[in-house]
């Protein structure tokens, strides 16, 4: 193994207590690096994390506020990434540096637990494209995701000039990301801001929640057309959290429809959340701005058409 990532943590006064092994792999995955307590236990004892405050670090320990922790997330010997054909994506724009890729519903962006296979990166791989390698051997110029059961616009680095440009446009809230979404129920506004910190549900580990000492996130909405029951919105993401607009919308009681995590049972038919990334925009690494659109999907389509002449969502 070789360190891949390294990451700093500071724990704030809402988790002082909890278990370090608990509240390392709650950051960690936070950061969307895919780890277990497991792993974390055994980076502890190779000497992968490190405190400020001298001491042996045990993984039962209890976190104290204001110590900071330093991780070199290690590089596993990867899994041997075997190009895919038929993964279904449509290539939007490309160049030396960049790609733009139209993810359809259902595919994964990368190889990843309970995902080694059919995922973008292996039809890209197909494609003959070549990617960064930053970003570690299972995730080949990944600056970004969207969920799997969501549709829309994802954009990959192929130079590792454009990685390191992107990672950072990410970082600073340099992108412009707009999602169309069909909620339940009818917001009272025609528009807002959501502003509700997120971090990893305490109760279902594989959640994420609005809670005290999660990190800040910034989701901004507008009503786009109203129906009996449901809500067609538009969202601007300010910031981008693990799950962001979900955990938002559920947390002001207008869940996305269809969404299978936090939505309700009965719902508008759809496979996943009736959620699309419809508006990507970046500064090019040779400068200018670039921003591209998606159609909503016709899935998404049929369901607003429906809503509209009232044959459904009643």
């Amino acid at each position: 193994m070789r360190p891949a990532i390294h990451v700093q943590y500071e724990v704030s006064a809402e988790d002082a207590g909890e278990r370090l092994d608990r509240w390392l792999t709650d950051r960690l995955q936070e950061d969307e690096i895919e780890v277990s307590r497991t792993q974390v236990k055994r980076w502890l004892d190779d000497g992968c994390i490190r405190r400020a405050r001298p001491g042996r670090l045990k993984p039962s320990d209890a976190v104290e506020a204001g110590d900071v922790y330093e991780v070199d997330v290690p590089e596993e010997e990867p899994v041997q990434l075997v190009p895919e054909e038929g993964v279904p994506f449509d290539v939007v724009y490309e160049d030396d540096d960049v790609l733009v890729v139209d993810k359809p519903r259902g595919v994964v962006v990368h190889p990843g637990a309970g995902h080694l296979r059919g995922t973008l990166v292996h039809g890209l791989l197909a494609r003959g494209v070549q990617l960064s390698s930053l970003a570690g051997a299972m995730r080949p110029g990944v600056v970004h995701r969207i969920d799997k059961d969501t549709s829309g616009l994802v954009v990959f680095a192929k130079s590792d000039r454009a990685y390191r440009a992107l990672v950072d446009a990410f970082r600073v809230h340099r992108v412009e990301r707009e999602y169309v979404a069909i909620a339940h129920g009818r917001l009272p506004h025609s528009e807002g801001t959501v502003d509700m910190p997120i971090g990893r549900d305490p109760s279902d580990r594989q959640r994420m929640a609005v809670r005290p000492g999660g990190k800040r996130a910034v989701t901004h909405f507008e009503v786009l057309e109203q129906f009996a029951n449901y809500t067609y919105l538009r969202l601007r993401l300010e910031t981008g959290r693990t799950h962001q607009i979900r955990v938002h919308l559920a947390a002001i009681g207008h869940p996305i429809a269809g969404d299978p995590v936090y939505g309700p049972r009965h719902t508008l038919p759809i496979q996943g959340q009736a959620l699309h990334a419809r508006t990507l925009g970046f500064a090019h690494p040779d400068g200018g701005w670039l921003q591209f659109e998606s159609p909503v999907p016709p899935d998404m389509a049929q369901l607003l058409e429906g809503l509209r002449q009232g044959r459904m969502g009643a």
